[in-house]
């Protein structure tokens, strides 16, 4: 078991945060669904809190890595998603690990930028950076569940101003400053997560919504999903890192705010019945890259002298 912790790595919090998040994406299919992929998130994310425990010294220089630091949030959304799945059989628990994971999210934020931001640097900029800052606006999707609407808003503007910063300073890095490691490559699908989780944090928190803000933001995770779908084969023919974490949330939350506002739409009598297509795209290609992606974590993890290497065996 020391072993299997000391490899387990830190961006693995990417893959926890995708499958609990791909629960509610298939929740109406049913219960059991939703559940499956939520106790897999729970694993993940115990194996996660023994990493913390038993190796803290190297999971602290892991952070020092500049992309491992920025995806390291992933952890604090994942356990703001899995206190949903808590309170149905234990509401005051669920309340208190929610609250531990928004705590930690801002703490997150606070030592990212003091690390990371004061220190300047336009190389150790990375699509991940969304993750620490609109990766807040978690708490938004999630906080009407406690009746905590109130900090959903707040969070959602605070992920919205610094969304709009953060597109043009990260668009720079990648576009005009290129030099992307080839580890960092899977974090540009990361590009169509923002817009999305503000589209899904907004239909969740404000009950008096804005069709400008509706728009804007439904059009710019469409284009933004788009675009990764483009980039998404070339990168997966990468051989695998634990960046590929970064496939697995950006497409399901894509799916859950077009879900949500196709809802929204349909009741407010304004349909547009491509969007029910696009959900169920969305929902497809979603559910399949996170068991995708947790197969080659598996792989990945297995000892060195079991099936993964048979496999390779077999295939020469």
């Amino acid at each position: 078991m020391n072993g299997f912790l000391k490899k387990y790595p830190v961006p693995i919090a990417g893959l926890m945060l995708g499958l609990a998040a791909a629960g509610n994406l298939i929740q109406s299919y049913g219960n059991v669904y939703r559940n499956t992929l939520g106790v897999i998130s729970s694993v993940l994310f115990i194996f996660m809190l023994a990493k913390i425990a038993m190796y803290p010294k190297e999971v602290k220089e892991s952070l020092n890595n500049p992309l491992i630091g920025s995806v390291f949030p992933t952890f604090s959304m994942a356990i703001m998603i899995l206190a949903t799945y808590l309170k149905p059989y234990a509401a005051a628990l669920s309340l208190i690990v929610w609250f531990i994971g928004f705590i930690l999210h801002v703490i997150l934020i606070l030592w990212f930028t003091k690390k990371y931001v004061v220190n300047f640097k336009i190389k150790q900029v990375f699509p991940s950076w969304f993750i620490v800052y609109v990766g807040i606006v978690v708490a938004s999707v999630t906080a009407p569940a406690f009746k905590l609407a109130g900090l959903g808003k707040v969070s959602f503007w605070f992920g919205f101003i610094t969304y709009l910063i953060l597109l043009f300073i990260v668009s720079y890095r990648v576009i005009k400053v290129k030099e992307m490691p080839e580890p960092a490559l899977p974090t540009l699908i990361i590009f169509s997560a923002p817009a999305s989780l503000l589209l899904a944090g907004y239909m969740n928190s404000f009950e008096s919504k804005s069709m400008t803000i509706v728009w804007f933001l439904m059009i710019l995770s469409i284009v933004m999903y788009v675009i990764a779908l483009v980039l998404l084969p070339k990168l997966l023919k990468l051989k695998f890192y634990p960046s590929y974490s970064a496939f697995t949330f950006p497409l399901i939350i894509s799916g859950i705010s077009i879900k949500a506002t196709n809802g929204f739409l349909i009741k407010t009598k304004q349909p547009i019945s491509a969007l029910g297509y696009l959900v169920k795209i969305q929902e497809v290609i979603g559910v399949a890259i996170v068991i995708y992606v947790l197969i080659r974590y598996i792989l990945f993890l297995l000892p060195d002298n079991t099936v993964a290497q048979n496999i390779k065996g077999e295939a020469k």
